[in-house]
Parts: C-alpha cells; sequence; structure tokens
C-alpha cells in the first residue's frame, strides 16, 4: 500500500480517517426516546432567559470503521418563542465528497402531544457564511412548526470507506443544552492508536471523556451554554468547545518536538520518492522551457504547465468507480501524474518540484498547517492541522515558497489558509519550521471603478468595471469552478448589491475569465441607484460612501466575546466619477479624511473637474487576528468610517442671470 503525504493526514492510507458507526446508544434509527409532560408544559428555562429555543436532549454515536463508517445524531429542540420556530429548518453540514446524510426522520410534537410527522423532501443547499465562506448542507424542514412544540429529528452521517481520521464532538451548540450523551468507538486495528483533547475546555461540572472496558470513549455534558457567533471571529471549530480524537501509529510520542520531526522525515522521503528523478522528467522539463529563459521565466513556465492537469482535489469527489471510468489511475510517481493528466493537489506539487529539479533549480518540499477550520498548535500533535503542501524554489538569491497545486493560484499566491501560519521546510533529518508570508492589504485588493451620471431626480446610473486580485480574484475563481454560468452571474451581481444601497439594479456585462490563474480578475456592469442623491430644499445632497453599505453593520454590538479574524488582509478602492445635471453645480464638499491604525486604514478625498466629480475612498484591514481587547477601537473605527460615508456633497441649481 502505498504511503501519501495526502491532502488530508500525512500517514498510510489505513489512517485516511474520519467518522462513525453505531457505538451503543439509547435510541435507534427506529425509535423515539419518550417525551416528559414537564417538557410538553415547558413555557421557558431559568438557565437561559429569553432563550427563543432550547436543546433538551443530544445525542451523538460515532464509530470509526475501515469501511461503512457512520455517525448517528439525534436532536430533540423545544421551541419557546415565535423566533424559535425558524429552528423548524435544519441543516446538515457535510464535507463534500468525504461524507454523506442519510435516514432522515423528524417531527414535531404539540403542547397536548398529538405527533405531526416529517415526510418531506431533503435536498442539498449551499450556505454562505460571514466573510464569503460557502459549505454544503443537508437540508429540510420539520412540519407545523408551534410555539410550545417540541421538534426532534434523526439522522446518519454516512463517511466514505478508510475516512475517519476528522472525528470530532461539538459540545457548545448554538442553543442552551440540557442534556448531551456523546460515545465513540474508535478504529484501532492495523497498528493504530486513538488519545483525545478537549483544547476548549470542557463545560463547567463536565467529567473527561474516558473509555469503557470494551474501549468505547463516553461522556456526558449538562447545562451548556449557547455559543455566540460573532462577525468575523476565529473558525468556529476552534473556539467552540469541543473533543477531538486523533489518531497515531503505534505508541503515542510525548515530546512534540520528536512527533514532529518523525513526521517530517516521514514526510520528506514520501515527497522525494514521489517526485523521484527520472529521464521522463527531464525530457518533459525540456519541452516544456528553453535554455534562453530566465529563470523566473522557466519558473513560470513549469508552473503554469503542471496547473493544466486536472486537480482532483478541488470540485467533486470521484469514487474508484467513477475514477476508473474516467480513466483516471492511482498515480504512484510524478511521471504517472504527467501520463494521467490528473492528480491530487500535493501530487502536482510534487510534479513541479520534480520538473523545477530537472531545469536545475534547488527545491524542497515543505508541510504547511493551514486555518482554515484550527489553528496549528505543535503540542496537539494533530497531523490534519499540517495537511497542505507547497514547493519551495530557490530563484537566484530568493527563495519562492509556490503551491501549484492549489487550483487558480497564481505564482507566488498561496491560498490564505496556508498565509501567516507555520510550515516545516522537509528534509532527511525532519526538517526546519518557519512562518509563511501573511500578505498585505494592497495585494488582495477590490477596485471598483464606477463612471456614473446623476439625474436631477437622485438617481446615478453608469457603469461599474471590479478588478479584484490575489486572494479576493482566487477565492471568487474557487467558488466559480463549481457553479454554472447562471449561478456566477446571479453571485458577482449579488455582491454588487451587497456594496450599495438596497433596491438598486445590477446587471453584469462583462464576465471574467473563469479559468485563467491571473493575479486580477475583472468584470463589468452597468447599475443604477436611485435616490442616491437627495433632493432638499432646491439642493442635492449627495452622501460620498456610495459602496459603504457593506460596513453600515460591521461591529455594532458594544460587548464583544470572541477575538477579531479575517481569512487575509484586504483593501477596498473606490474611484467614482461622477457627472452633475446640467444646471447643477457643486456648491460645498467634505474635507478630506484619513484615519490610520496601521492596523486599519480609511481614507477619503474628492476633485472636481468641471461638471464632474472625481471621489476616491479606501478601506483597509492589514491584519488576521486581533484580540478581544482591542474591539472597542476597531469598533470606534468602523464608527467613524459610517460618518465619514454619511457626509455630503451639495449640489444647487446654477444661478439664473438677470436678463439671461
Amino acid at each position: 500500500m502505498l504511503k501519501r503525504f495526502c491532502a488530508s493526514v500525512f500517514l498510510t492510507t489505513t489512517l485516511m480517517v474520519s467518522s462513525a458507526i453505531l457505538a451503543p446508544r439509547e435510541a435507534s434509527g427506529d425509535d423515539w426516546l419518550p417525551i416528559s409532560a414537564e417538557e410538553l408544559k415547558m413555557t421557558d428555562l431559568p438557565e437561559a432567559p429569553g432563550a427563543p429555543a432550547v436543546i433538551l436532549y443530544r445525542q451523538v454515536d460515532r464509530a470509526d470503521k475501515l469501511y461503512g463508517s457512520k455517525e448517528f445524531n439525534y436532536v430533540r429542540i423545544k421551541v419557546l418563542t415565535e423566533e424559535g420556530r425558524k429552528y423548524a429548518n435544519v441543516d446538515i453540514p457535510i464535507v463534500g465528497g468525504n461524507q454523506d446524510v442519510s435516514s432522515v426522520r423528524g417531527r414535531s410534537v404539540h403542547t397536548d402531544g398529538s405527533i405531526v410527522n416529517f415526510d418531506g423532501k431533503v435536498y442539498e443547499k449551499t450556505i454562505v457564511k460571514t466573510a464569503g465562506r460557502k459549505y454544503l448542507a443537508k437540508a429540510f424542514t420539520l412540519p407545523d412548526v408551534q410555539v410550545g412544540s417540541i421538534i426532534e429529528y434523526q439522522y446518519y452521517v454516512d463517511f466514505r470507506d478508510r475516512y475517519f481520521y476528522n472525528a470530532l464532538w461539538i459540545l457548545s451548540d448554538r442553543l442552551f443544552t440540557k442534556v448531551a450523551r456523546f460515545t465513540m468507538e474508535p478504529y484501532v486495528e492495523h497498528g493504530l492508536a486513538v488519545r483525545w483533547d478537549y483544547p476548549a475546555g470542557l463545560p463547567n461540572g463536565t467529567k473527561p471523556p474516558a473509555a469503557d472496558m470494551r474501549g468505547i470513549v463516553r461522556m456526558e455534558v449538562k447545562n451548556v451554554p449557547a455559543f455566540e457567533e460573532e462577525d468575523s471571529m476565529p473558525p468556529e471549530d476552534e473556539v467552540r468547545q469541543r473533543v477531538e480524537f486523533i489518531y497515531s501509529m503505534g505508541r503515542e510520542e510525548q515530546d512534540p518536538d520528536r512527533f514532529w520531526k518523525q513526521f517530517g522525515k516521514k514526510a520528506y522521503g514520501e515527497a522525494e520518492g514521489f517526485a523521484g528523478k527520472t529521464v521522463f522528467l527531464s525530457q518533459i522539463t525540456a519541452e516544456t522551457v528553453s535554455n534562453s529563459d530566465t529563470p523566473e521565466v522557466k519558473v513560470q513556465k513549469l508552473y503554469d504547465r503542471v496547473q493544466q492537469i486536472r486537480n482532483l482535489t478541488y470540485g467533486t469527489y470521484l469514487s474508484e468507480q467513477e475514477k476508473q471510468r474516467a480513466g483516471i489511475r492511482t498515480n504512484s510517481n510524478a511521471e504517472d501524474v504527467w501520463k494521467s493528466g490528473a492528480g491530487t493537489k500535493h501530487e502536482i506539487d510534487w510534479l513541479f518540484m520534480g520538473m523545477v529539479r530537472a531545469a536545475g533549480f534547488e527545491a524542497s518540499p515543505v508541510a504547511i498547517s493551514n486555518r482554515k477550520r484550527f489553528f496549528f498548535k505543535k503540542e496537539r500533535e494533530n497531523l490534519r492541522e499540517m495537511d497542505f503542501t507547497g514547493i519551495l524554489v530557490k530563484v537566484g538569491a530568493k527563495e519562492m515558497l509556490l503551491d501549484p497545486g492549489a487550483k487558480f493560484a497564481p505564482a507566488g499566491l498561496l491560498p490564505w489558509e496556508e498565509t501567516g501560519v507555520p510550515a516545516l521546510r522537509l528534509d532527511k533529518d525532519g526538517g526546519t519550521w518557519f512562518q509563511t508570508d501573511l500578505g498585505s492589504a494592497e495585494a488582495s485588493q477590490i477596485l471598483r471603478k464606477a463612471d456614473l451620471k446623476l439625474s436631477e431626480d437622485g438617481t446615478l446610473e453608469g457603469k461599474l468595471t471590479i478588478t479584484y486580485s490575489g486572494q479576493e480574484a482566487f477565492a471568487r475563481r474557487i467558488d466559480g469552478a463549481v457553479q454554472d454560468e447562471e449561478a456566477r452571474r446571479k453571485t458577482l451581481e449579488d455582491q454588487v448589491k451587497e456594496y450599495i444601497p438596497a433596491g438598486s439594479e445590477v446587471q453584469l456585462t462583462t464576465p471574467p475569465d473563469w479559468k485563467t490563474s491571473s493575479p486580477t480578475m475583472t468584470t463589468e456592469f452597468h447599475m443604477k441607484v436611485p435616490g442616491w442623491a437627495i433632493a432638499s430644499s432646491k439642493r442635492l445632497l449627495l452622501p460620498v460612501g456610495l459602496f459603504g453599505n457593506a460596513e453600515k453593520h460591521v461591529f455594532e454590538h458594544a460587548d464583544r466575546h470572541q477575538a477579531i479574524y479575517f481569512e487575509h488582509p484586504w483593501d477596498k478602492v473606490d474611484e467614482v466619477n461622477v457627472t452633475v445635471p446640467d444646471g447643477w453645480q457643486v456648491v460645498a464638499v467634505p474635507n478630506p479624511q484619513m484615519v490610520d491604525l496601521k492596523a486599519a486604514k480609511y481614507s477619503y478625498s474628492m476633485l472636481r473637474v468641471g461638471n464632474t466629480l472625481h471621489i476616491k475612498r479606501e478601506l483597509a484591514i492589514n491584519f488576521v487576528l486581533m484580540e478581544q481587547k482591542f474591539y472597542p477601537s476597531l469598533r470606534g473605527f468602523f464608527q467613524t468610517v459610517r460618518t465619514r460615508d454619511e457626509q455630503q456633497i451639495v449640489l444647487q441649481p446654477v444661478q439664473t442671470q438677470p436678463g439671461g
């Protein structure tokens, strides 16, 4: 069995592990637990005053197996207010290709004990979170839910064969939880060992999880406060109370430094063995570059060429049978990747390493942690936190960290989750740690250029050109890769509508190039903003912050519980040209503004040329993680942004001269 330094874990394929099959439990997939009279009569819960709903009972039973892993979930919720009725709409997140949801059952129980069973459809949908993050979910709606109803549902999560490395219990839910019980039957064959950790702590009064005589890990929690979701907070899985199950081969290593050194040696051997050094690699490299190319051009050509290979890490997961039907075979080395024309992210990276070496460059494999779900900590010895790859290439006197296996990432750009994180340059001795570059705000910019005409009724209308660069372009291409043309169009138009006042009209006129790895992505729209200028006493009042709608409700709340977190630094630059109507003149403009906190910056300026106003606005965030104690300063900054955006340019009719 070939060892893989795979994109999900650096172990043998027997350790490509994640979840569940039924451990012993109180309720089977065919039964409902009894409901007490007290639960039916409940109108509030003193431990959760004002809560719209509470979880009366939750159960997760999971057992990891090499084949046929499952996880059973059972949820019972009491609806206490009209707002709480929304919990009848259930979304079950799924990881595309690795898991699915089956055997969904549900029902609504009214206060008189009458029951309405769920017999509707379970469908798949995309959930859009803050900061544009998306995930797939299986969704359904429970019937006839009223204030006072108890809603409950149960389902199985079915996992891909040999996929059980991602075992996780989430303890703190978005609702107050009275009782929750968890069981886990780990897979400990083929020399595997498992341990568990709870990095964010356990709810008050909770006994730590422990294994019984049969090796089944059990835990019960009671009276767990609701997890409060906030805008721009760290990844939920990192900050919520949870229990992580971490697999390893053989005896657990107590010393984190030794653990990662052993990992580095193994990962280095796997990468080197895969990349190899063959006559074939030298031949295809010579066909791709020429001797007259500069070193930079050679690297760019090789980067562009390997990115043309079909990337199996992105898009829809393919089973072994589907791969066979599509003619995709298992790759044993870099030569196989080239010949098959398809490979995973790390396989494409290693092919690139072999080719740049064949072109005469020094190149080293790199293991990169990622911060998409968790923040890497060496002490946790968790391989799923170190599951990305890259290649360090020496070009002249400079070393470049490149990741051609990241689809649509231009040379020099790492996906945001790989930036500002610990990485391990691999070698035969285990490797050397370093920190990847975070990138600047200016490198990931949204540039909005608008040429608009103002009507006397206050309507703005004209052309909008948006150029996305860096992470902003990369993220949109990744999202667009799994959408059809209509979905792409709607997504881009909806994003523009988020920037401008409600009721505005936006139409995509020139779509971007979705398939390139260019550092920038440009698209054009026709936009119309009715009533942007306000008529007042024969004057028109024109606010300066045309694209500031997205910031109107950012960090409004006075209290903050979580740290502030952005996926990457970003910069929004607006260059708006407004032609004023004939017969009108500008009589007052706001003074130029500049607020620079280093971590956040806002500026505004305006220039008048003839009957055209040239307005420039910039808003930038130049950090990723900020401690909660600095929230008041950041909140004050955005309050200033909103105030400045509401400043007005004053226009009035040109005075008619006597006798004119």
